[in-house]
């Protein structure tokens, strides 16, 4: 038998490896993808509306082909769910996480100011596009998703209310403490539309104020001084 005729034998057909076959390298690194995508989204809902945006520009602006995003998620509509959920999520776990830092004795006037300071970092620090899209493009998430968002929205809301209630008894807050977060929530999270970061250049003086700036100033907004 010739070495030619060995080669093409069943014998040395090369054996099938057992188990599971290998993941791709796309495939290995399949969360950084969608963490990527998520991010990138968010982004750009925030800069060009959900409309106006396709999953053509979101595919182009992480670097993916454009029917990549499909292998992640369904739809557009599953896109902008997942980036309000994971926005949500990541706001209550930094919320908790502020607040954990406090000293056991710490006054409910030191926990609102971080209940505050924490939500505007959220709302305009470092990777800040999740909660302004949600507050922006509410309507346009499907039932079932706006459920799930206003579940974690209101454990978010609810680590504040205890805080605005002892306010009220200690004569500090002057409003019922139900309808001063509506308000307080109301006031902050209009910041996300004139706010520029003190590099910035807008001329406006208000706008160039540091987050602990905006802090303070909320603070002195709604809260009366201890007597």
């Amino acid at each position: 038998m010739s070495l030619a005729e060995s080669d093409l034998s069943p014998a040395a057909a090369p054996r099938r490896p057992r188990g599971r076959p290998r993941k791709t390298a796309d495939e290995r690194d399949d969360g950084n993808r969608r963490r990527e995508l998520v991010a990138g989204a968010a982004r750009l809902f925030r800069q060009q509306g959900f409309s106006a945006t396709s999953t053509r520009d979101i595919a182009a602006a992480v670097g993916m082909r454009s029917g990549s995003p499909f292998y992640h998620f369904e739809s557009k509509e599953a896109l902008l769910g997942a980036v309000m959920l994971e926005g949500m999520q990541g706001a209550l776990q930094r919320q908790q996480a502020a607040l954990a830092l406090l000293p056991a004795g710490a006054s409910p006037r030191e926990r609102l100011r971080v209940l505050v300071r924490n939500h505007f970092d959220v709302l305009l620090g470092p990777d800040s596009d999740f909660i302004p899209v949600m507050l922006y493009e509410w309507r346009s998430l499907e039932t079932t998703q706006r459920v799930e968002v206003n579940r974690l929205k209101d454990r978010y809301e609810a680590e504040w209310v205890p805080e605005l209630e002892a306010l009220h008894a200690q004569g500090q807050l002057g409003a019922d403490p139900a309808l001063a977060r509506l308000m307080i929530f109301g006031a902050l999270n209009w910041s996300a539309q004139w706010y520029v970061p003190p590099s910035g250049r807008s001329a406006k003086a208000r706008a160039r104020a540091s987050l602990d700036d905006l802090t303070t100033s909320a603070l002195q907004l709604f809260l009366k001084e201890p007597a």
